[in-house]
């Protein structure tokens, strides 16, 4: 039977001492929770919430250096976005939290003027009272940014007629189990200021004078483990030619693979290594990183017909 979902788990450990800080949440802190193993509750913390590993898995195939791309991936399109008064590159939907959806795609403007918001409305086959075609729309996405099918992009404004959205089809997600607090802290020192005078102005610790002690909670864990899915369900479901729902779904595991193999500097005080290698829980299994690469790239170019010819498509945003 043909898998409806690729799973993979990552154990992990620290790779400085014992303990590691975990993502945080305004009002909130650390995320704690309690789960059940054989019916016994474990208390456990979320390390990496799914929306931020979303994130460092489309960051593996950008290269932040030259702002392009990776090599493995320069035959997919994307949406480059230029600053129209200096013409510096300023983001792409690769980088935009919404993708094809984020505000400064869609209302920057093309060579001949048209706002890529009407661009894509009339890719996309957006009108009153036409269902939303998604096959039809996907291969519109494809044409603009693959990654967009990977990773979702939902266009969210009633502008757009019907608001399509496509969801993630590669999650992640970061979790510790039976989790201990580590209390700890320190002292920001101040070496030329002894003392802080109390009636003076713009001297003191909220100018960065003094010497002021802190305390920080970081925690230790029996368990850290990656999880990952792949929805190769939900990528057959747009009807897209074998090939290159193929290329899509070795897209997700390339870049599993890479963010593991590259390593996982969540935060300054969270730094993690793989301990092993992946498990497949269902599914294919992960292939290595060679593997994988070779792969992606030989997908890519026999899919050329539907992607399109690879190429950027380069707008400008000229609110700024």
């Amino acid at each position: 039977m043909t898998a409806t979902r690729h799973v993979y788990d990552a154990e992990l450990k620290p790779i400085l001492g014992s303990t590691f800080q975990p993502t945080g949440f305004p009002d909130l802190g650390a995320a704690t929770f309690t789960r059940l193993e054989d019916g016994e509750p474990v208390e456990s913390l979320l390390v990496e919430s799914v929306q931020s590993m979303a994130n460092r898995l489309e960051a593996t195939a950008w290269n932040p250096g030259s702002q392009q791309p990776e090599d493995v991936v320069q035959g997919l399109s994307y949406v480059r976005v230029d600053r129209q008064s200096t013409g510096e590159f300023l983001t792409s939907s690769r980088l935009e939290a919404h993708r094809l959806a984020s505000p400064f795609v869609w209302e920057s403007e093309g060579d001949d003027g048209t706002t890529f918001f009407d661009v894509i409305t009339a890719r996309l086959g957006l009108a009153k009272d036409t269902p939303l075609n998604y096959p039809k729309m996907a291969r519109a996405i494809l044409e603009l940014d693959p990654f967009c099918l990977v990773h979702g992009v939902f266009f969210s404004r009633k502008e757009w007629l019907g608001q399509p959205k496509f969801p993630r089809a590669v999650s992640g997600v970061i979790e510790a189990h039976n989790v201990k607090q580590a209390p700890s802290g320190g002292r920001k020192a101040d070496h030329v200021r002894h003392q802080l005078d109390r009636d003076a102005e713009g001297g003191g610790t909220a100018e960065g004078y003094g010497s002021v002690p802190f305390h920080r909670m970081e925690w230790t864990a029996e368990r850290i483990v990656a999880s990952f899915v792949v929805d190769v369900d939900l990528l057959r479901s747009y009807g897209l030619p074998d090939g290159t729902t193929d290329m899509l779904i070795t897209l997700a595991q390339w870049e599993i693979r890479s963010l593991l193999s590259g390593g996982l500097r969540l935060r300054t005080a969270c730094d993690l290594e793989v301990v092993g290698d992946a498990e497949t829980r269902r599914g294919d299994p992960l292939p290595n990183l060679d593997e994988l690469t070779e792969r992606l790239t030989t997908l890519i170019a026999e899919s050329r017909d539907v992607l399109g010819d690879g190429e950027p498509t380069v707008v400008r945003w000229a609110k700024g």
